[in-house]
């Protein structure tokens, strides 16, 4: 057998990460299908379609809550055992609400198995980083993150289709037996052991967050992800009542969205990893131009059209460093900072659809989210250079001896982040 070292020196990711983003897969699919099944869901349960609806936010709610507390309670326990519980919490979670007639048990089973999500996404990049090694984090992470995206783009039509030609239980189902199979992958290619040792235990891994760098790359997540959620999230009224797109035609644009974030996913896995800087402010500096094309030239289909597709690119290439950066800087305490990005990304999820509503409930229009998301890109762009410029600083002192002036006002590109083998960042 190829040991995970061998593998990552010759720039491929381990087999084990393709199983990892197959549960991923899965889990992204339970996550939004609801929305294609509410119609159905409501007549079936006796219940209102917005009653449908809070569980979907149930979800989000578990996994914000559910990612820190778990990540906590399983710190202890073998990677491997998690993430085995994680897919079997989950598999039996959707077993229960495809067998219920009742609202009130359908909706525990949502949350319990949120919350069994966010475990397997919590172990699951811990176990990635540490397969991959440093050489390949990003790209591995990119690969893993692949399996939300094609969740998106392929997965939840899928499970839409499949809910309105056998019932929406059957979609259930579905789900069920490929997380099962996951499962199975995980048992044949997640050995004993193999995954990385178990947390040394919490004061360890919270030592991480006593320094302020972790911080600011928590924080460019959660306004990256704000950026572009906030306009993903009203992107079909602003198509059809501001760009003049025919009703018929969202599904497809969205289609390249999803596409667009396929194609960025495994763009920025292969850049970051190399250029990591240059892969993060790139990235976000496109996300800031298409915001503010999309605020400026709403009215023009094509170019609208073109900037969410383009949108779908960029913002999943940011995905890649930023989540590199973490683990960078958590080096052996990667278990709760893992569950710290999770959270990051589901504040996203949260606060920029909330601010994109209340700028329109405010009569801003609906450009309004695009003309947030481009202030809030912008400002990620500023935590992420003052990031840069405190890893500057610190690869200056490296080269400078004790005691001599420094030589050079900088470093003649941006220096990568910090080795994943520091249990803890310096400043």
């Amino acid at each position: 057998m190829v040991s995970n070292d061998a593998v990552a020196a010759r720039g491929r990711v381990p087999r084990v990460v393709a199983v990892l983003a197959l549960g991923i897969f899965a889990l992204g699919t339970s996550e939004f299908m609801i929305v294609g099944l509410l119609p159905a869901m409501s007549a079936d349960l006796g219940v209102s379609v917005p009653q449908v609806g809070y569980l979907i936010s149930a979800f989000a709610v578990g996994m914000v809550v559910g990612a820190p507390v778990m990540a906590v309670l399983t710190l202890r326990l073998p990677r491997r055992t998690t993430a085995l519980v994680a897919l079997g919490v989950f598999i039996a979670g959707r077993a229960v609400a495809a067998v219920s007639g009742d609202y009130p048990v359908l909706l525990v089973a949502r949350i319990v198995t949120a919350v069994a999500t966010a475990t397997f996404w919590v172990v699951a990049s811990v176990i990635t980083v540490s397969a991959a090694g440093q050489e390949n984090r990003a790209r591995a992470l990119s690969v893993l993150l692949a399996g939300l995206t094609v969740a998106n783009v392929a997965g939840v039509p899928l499970g839409t289709l499949v809910g309105q030609q056998l019932g929406w239980r059957a979609a259930f189902w579905a789900i069920a037996a490929v997380a099962a199979i996951a499962l199975v992958g995980v048992l044949r290619t997640v050995r004993a052991g193999s995954a990385g040792a178990p947390s040394g235990g919490l004061a360890a891994e919270l030592v991480v967050f006593g320094r302020g760098r972790i911080w600011l790359a928590l924080l460019t997540t959660v306004l990256y992800q704000s950026a572009a959620v906030g306009l993903l999230s009203y992107v079909s009224p602003l198509l059809i009542e501001v760009s003049g797109v025919r009703a018929g035609w969202v599904p497809v644009v969205l289609l390249g969205f999803g596409v667009g974030s396929v194609v960025g996913v495994v763009t920025g896995g292969r850049l970051a990893d190399r250029f990591p800087w240059w892969t993060l402010f790139g990235s976000l500096g496109a996300a800031v131009a298409v915001l503010a094309v999309v605020a400026l030239l709403a009215p023009v289909a094509v170019v609208t059209v073109s900037a969410v597709v383009l949108l779908g690119v960029v913002a999943f290439v940011v995905a890649a460093p930023l989540n590199a950066r973490v683990f960078a800087l958590a080096g052996a305490a990667s278990t709760v900072a893992s569950a710290a990005t999770t959270v990051a990304f589901n504040l996203g999820n949260t606060i920029g659809p909330a601010l994109g509503g209340a700028a329109i409930d405010a009569g801003f229009g609906y450009t309004a989210p695009a003309w947030l998301g481009a202030v809030l890109a912008g400002c990620a762009t500023v935590v992420g250079v003052v990031s840069w410029a405190l890893d500057a600083r610190d690869a200056r002192r490296e080269r400078v001896p004790s005691g001599a002036a420094p030589t050079s006002t900088g470093p003649s590109r941006p220096p990568a982040p910090a080795p994943i083998t520091r249990s803890t960042p310096e400043g």
